[in-house]
């Protein structure tokens, strides 16, 4: 049974570093960041990547900023030795950019691997082996003396295998696999005689990385063990100390932000987290979780749909819709509180003096990583009146009053209800037009003259009446109240403005260079609005007038109306 305590798994402790430094630490700049979605990542794929997808990877990355990209197995597969030497001698690898290569610690395969880097301006040899007590006992069959004799024997190879090629500026990169489950001071014994043997140098610095190969603990665990090698190993100012998450308990990120905070230099991962199991960590979050804490990531993800469909067609693995930044509903709203905040945030924005972005429920702009604003607000049965006035507003420049939102979102509601599925902004729009800017209604706007005096405003309408025009004359203290006079008395019915709203529409499908907005009541009738869209100000007011009363008539009046026509 899961909901009963288990003695089966290990529990991992604490490490005793009571001094421990790192959560009083902020990451102040970015790592080194170093990908691996050529090697680990794609070991990890069911299919592969072939040496002309590999190359479209590797372009993609040096274009985002990677300086240092993972790029195979060469000793292990024929396609990775082609796909690094095809880099060199096709010339793709850019001066400021280095390559690295994976090896085990046996010489013939360590032979091969630098082999297969020859005429390589700088590049990184990177051994491992494991040296956690299951994979000592069960794998390896052998103790600690065994695996440190692995790893010291097959470091002296490469640097023999190195000096065959003085042309080449190396970089050594050791990692204790499963470092992550080995005990720390074992760790650094092994590290550290690697170290001895390769001897770097502050000028010419060596690559210790330690992998969470399997993420075993909570994140505090790992950033304690990174904390304890860092204060610890010798030679330190010679080592880049580098990470390698796993996301086995789904904290991969929170883990290489806490190792970097402990001292860690440099982290290794994939874009968007694919790698072995459950993937490695996630180099895109990673890196715009510091862009959105003002730390500049030095990677450039301003087109992240661009990059997301590049991923998913070379791993042949979509990312999941609500993946952090980039997936496609990550900036998307459909309930209704969260959809009324993020208008809310839109408006105080475009009032405000500073470019300070702070919007509720959206961590970052969509814009820096060039996303727009369209998919920001989707709106289904779930939603309410501010997620639908925020599309009316960013898609067709209608900025419709609160107490119209409310009224408009019944209609959309019901539409929704009905459908069982979700409204576009086009959707949502067809429905507003049809409902208010109808081609066809009761009372159709033909044609006005107006003519002021400082007392007030005379008005002659030419308005169509079930289909009839009828020119009708009113008097009032302004264009609306003389309309409001003229169609009263035509209509035998008392009309009463509520309130009135009028503002340009700014491109957009409105259609438009002004819209008005007018509530009204008919007689005993409910308050309700109409709306009306003209070139001139006061036809616009005009036909808001005439469709709110063409909506509020009833059936029996409508038939009054055209009795007296008769």
């Amino acid at each position: 049974m899961l909901d009963q305590p288990s003695t089966k798994y290990r529990a991992y402790q604490p490490v005793s570093l009571t001094d421990r430094q790192w959560p009083n630490r902020s990451i102040e700049c970015a790592p080194i960041w170093m990908s691996t979605d050529l090697r680990d990542g794609n070991q990890a794929l069911i299919d592969p990547m072939s040496v002309e997808t590999k190359l479209e990877f590797f372009k993609s990355l040096v274009a985002i900023g990677f300086k240092e990209i993972e790029v195979g197995f060469p000793s292990a597969s024929a396609t990775d030795y082609e796909f690094v030497r095809r880099l060199i001698d096709e010339g793709h690898i850019p001066c400021d950019v280095t390559i690295e290569v994976l090896t085990q610690a046996r010489k013939e395969l360590i032979d091969r691997t630098v082999e297969s880097l020859k005429g390589a301006r700088r590049a990184i040899v990177h051994m491992y082996n494991p040296t956690a007590p299951d994979f000592r006992e069960i794998v390896y069959r052998t103790d600690q003396a065994g695996v440190k004799a692995i790893a010291e024997q097959g470091t002296r190879w490469v640097k023999e295998a190195v000096a065959q090629y003085p042309q080449t500026q190396w970089v050594y990169q050791y990692s204790p696999e499963v470092f992550s489950g080995t005990e720390l001071a074992f760790a650094k014994e092994v590290v550290d005689a690697v170290s001895a043997i390769w001897q770097p140098t502050p000028e010419h610095k060596m690559i210790v990385n330690l992998p969470a190969t399997v993420e075993m603990a909570t994140p505090n665990i790992y950033a304690d063990q990174i904390e304890w090698m860092h204060r610890h190993i010798e030679r330190r100012d010679g080592i880049i100390i580098s990470v390698h998450p796993h996301n086995d308990r789904g904290t991969a990120v929170a883990a290489a932000e806490l190792a970097v905070m402990a001292g860690a230099d440099r982290v290794e991962g994939c874009l968007f987290g694919n790698g072995e199991r459950t993937g490695n960590v996630d180099l895109v979050t990673l890196a715009l979780n510091l862009y959105t804490q003002g730390v500049s990531p030095g990677l450039d993800f301003s087109h992240i749909d661009q990059v997301r469909q590049m991923v998913e067609r070379c791993n042949k693995i979509p990312v999941h819709p609500r993946h952090p930044y980039a997936g496609e509903l990550v900036f998307t709203a459909f309930s209704g509180s969260h959809q009324d905040a993020i208008k809310k945030g839109f408006a105080a924005r475009a009032e405000q003096e500073d470019e300070r972005w702070c919007v509720p429920y959206l961590p970052i702009d969509p814009k820096d990583l060039g996303r727009d604003y369209e998919s920001v607000v989707r709106v289904n049965s779930q939603s309410g009146k501010g997620g639908i006035s925020f599309l009316l507003q960013q898609e067709y420049g209608l900025d419709i009053p609160r107490r119209l939102q409310i009224e408009f979102s019944r209609i959309v509601q019901a539409y929704t209800d009905k459908t069982g599925k979700e409204a576009s902004a086009a959707d949502i729009f067809a429905l507003f037009e049809a409902e208010y800017l109808p081609v066809e209604q009761d009372l159709r706007y033909q044609n006005l003259e107006q003519h002021s005096t400082d007392a007030c405003v005379s008005l002659a309408l030419d308005v169509a009446i079930k289909g009839h025009v009828e020119r009708l004359r009113g008097q009032g203290s302004g264009p609306v109240a003389a309309a409001v006079a003229a169609v009263s008395e035509r209509l035998a019915v008392p009309i009463q403005v509520v309130d009135y709203h009028e503002h340009a529409v700014q491109g957009g499908g409105a259609g438009g260079e002004a819209v008005c907005y007018v509530e009204l009541k008919v007689a005993d009738s409910p308050a309700i609005f109409g709306v009306g869209q003209d070139q001139n100000i006061v036809a616009a007011a005009v036909r808001a007038l005439l469709n709110g009363v063409s909506r509020a008539v009833p059936t029996e009046q409508e038939q009054s109306i055209t009795a007296t026509q008769s």
